[in-house]
């Protein structure tokens, strides 16, 4: 097998509603779910009713992972998530899709260097930056 790449979110009670609500904004197909109560564990980090481990394959073959636990497990760690593609309609309406209860950093607008980009926080707390939909500027 190839390389891969996936996200995986840790989330505080919201993941299975997180990777919903990202199936929503890009599309894909059924959300895959274990609980800590579908395990055989006396000592689960979290609320049985949580999620162990999520999944959601996306249209375009793109895996995003989310999982619940503790607060002191959940943000360990600063990332954002990049989309970029070619299709400035479809990463504007990610954008959009993706600041419904959440906050924009940056509007999506076009940058100095020629494509489009923009910077959200999603009502989970993640950051996301859109960028593309033009190629970039020729450099003279």
């Amino acid at each position: 097998m190839a390389f891969q790449q996936a996200p995986y979110i840790m989330l505080n009670g919201d993941a299975a509603s997180a990777l919903e609500f990202y199936r929503g904004v890009f599309g894909g197909g059924a959300v895959d779910i274990t609980r800590y109560s579908d395990m055989p564990m006396d000592d689960a980090p979290g609320e049985p009713d949580w999620v162990m481990h999520g999944q959601l394959e996306l249209r375009n073959g793109i895996t995003i992972m989310a999982a619940d636990g503790p607060e002191e497990r959940a943000g360990r760690s600063k990332v954002e998530i990049c989309v970029y593609g070619d299709d400035r309609d479809e990463l504007e309406g990610f954008f959009r899709a993706l600041h419904d209860g959440g906050s924009v950093v940056l509007p999506f607008e076009k940058a100095p260097w020629g494509s489009w980009f923009g910077q959200v926080v999603d009502a989970y707390g993640v950051t996301w930056m859109i960028e593309g939909g033009e190629p970039a500027a020729e450099s003279a």
